[in-house]
């Protein structure tokens, strides 16, 4: 079993160099299912987590979702980088606080968004921004923990769609300490390569968050170093629950139950990986 030295020192060696994808678990089962599968590490995600609870994305209070995060990486022998949302605080010291607890949990990594929740006032001012950021890289090193910390700007997400202005910050993320960048919201083979270019040499975070047509080989030859998927495999998972109740409850019909996983390969999965542990 690894200990949180060694899956830390694992995922910055993950950005050092290639390109690897950072799927996201929603509870204990997903994420021992997408260990078994091979990938190298794994993402908590706000929205998956929120839906679990019969809540909305950013509803979850803080206590909770640290539990949740310490749960799941204790499900894992994977190093798990933790989606924080905006650091559930507001002023530069409330954000360290906050990132003090997150690192306790044995996460190898965490992210810091620069979105307000509000709708007159999406994004935080640009020095605010910057001195969350500078807050959360102050609480890493007073750990003495070598947690990974990524900055987020969320310009493409709450409608402003400015790449100047995604440059810009992410730039300033990075000088105020951010290990990995990251831009939810980009699509295009232009802005994701404007993106890699304007923070260079440090890696980037790519959400592959619908079926925008790339591979993981074309958003590798991009420069991209990790690739994560959001709440988008909850989504999948939402989907297929969605239309087959809301089949049985218009129609009658057992349809979709023909693309359900059988109950000896999903059950027998389980059992191997206790009998494992």
């Amino acid at each position: 079993m690894p200990t949180t030295a060694d899956k830390r020192a694992t995922f910055r060696k993950l950005h050092a160099e290639g390109c690897f994808v950072i799927p996201n678990p929603w509870d204990i089962g997903t994420a021992r299912y997408l260990q078994h599968l091979g990938f190298k590490a794994l993402a908590t995600t706000s929205a998956g987590f929120a839906f679990s609870r019969g809540l909305a994305d950013n509803a979850v209070p803080r206590d909770v979702m640290l539990a949740h995060i310490a749960e799941i990486v204790a499900a894992t022998d994977l190093p798990v980088n933790a989606d924080f949302e905006g650091g559930y605080a507001e002023a530069p010291e409330g954000v360290a606080e906050s990132v003090r607890l997150c690192v306790e949990t044995g996460v190898a990594g965490l992210s810091i968004e620069d979105s307000t929740g509000g709708k007159e006032r999406p994004l935080y001012e640009l020095d605010l921004a910057v001195a969350r950021i500078k807050a959360a890289r102050a609480a890493i090193d007073k750990t003495g923990g070598d947690v990974l910390l990524t900055g987020r700007a969320e310009c493409f997400l709450v409608g402003r769609p400015d790449l100047d202005e995604v440059k810009c910050r992410l730039q300033a993320y990075a000088a105020a300490g951010a290990d990995c960048l990251y831009a939810p919201g980009i699509r295009s083979r232009e802005q994701i390569e404007a993106v890699v270019k304007a923070v260079a040499p440090k890696p980037v975070n790519f959400l592959m968050s619908g079926a925008l047509g790339h591979t993981v080989t074309d958003v590798a030859a991009l420069g991209v170093r990790r690739i994560s998927v959001g709440g988008t495999l909850a989504r999948v998972a939402w989907g297929a629950l969605m239309r087959a109740a809301k089949q049985i409850a218009s129609e009658g019909r057992f349809d979709t139950f023909a693309e359900a996983a059988s109950h000896p390969e999903t059950n027998g999965f389980f059992r191997d990986d206790m009998k494992a542990r």
